[in-house]
């Protein structure tokens, strides 16, 4: 049934085709997701602030330019063009670098970190960890479908 109502991967989605396509269905997980990275991460105390910081600044950062790129696919913003398919793909690319970053310093500061935080704070920093690296997952999955969306286009 969805597939009859699915837009080809040659064409841009707006307003509520966002809801029916591949790659564009992810940007509500991407969001919950990334979302809830940048709370676990803010609702403990950031030390060492250097690499915590770079976490909290790629989450933030992909939480709003996510939301920023959902509101103009959905709006029709993109005019179904060829440059905007273009930088969905890099927009998604740099995502899943800038998050496999982020996951991997967070995996590393919360490990090193593992016998000075409490049992509470160091299971919330290990949720954060998971959640980076769905997160990861999830940009990744979406900028190969953009990818494939823009060869085709």
């Amino acid at each position: 049934m969805a597939a009859t109502t699915a837009q080809p991967m040659s064409s841009l989605p707006s307003g509520l085709g966002i809801c029916t396509t591949a790659p564009d269905i992810l940007y509500l997980p991407e969001l919950v997701f990334g979302g809830l990275v940048w709370i676990l991460v803010a609702s403990t105390r950031v030390v060492p602030a250097n690499p915590l910081g770079w976490v909290m600044f790629v989450s933030l950062f992909c939480f709003v330019m996510t939301f920023l790129w959902l509101v103009v696919f959905a709006c029709g913003g993109h005019k179904n063009s060829y440059g905007w398919a273009a930088a969905d793909c890099a927009y998604h690319f740099l995502a899943v670098t800038f998050y496999l970053s982020a996951g991997v310093a967070l995996a590393y500061i919360t490990f090193l970190s593992k016998v000075a935080l409490t049992y509470r704070i160091y299971q919330i920093n290990i949720s954060a960890v998971v959640f980076a690296f769905a997160s990861t997952l999830l940009y990744f999955i979406h900028a190969i479908l953009s990818a494939i969306r823009w060869k085709n286009f």
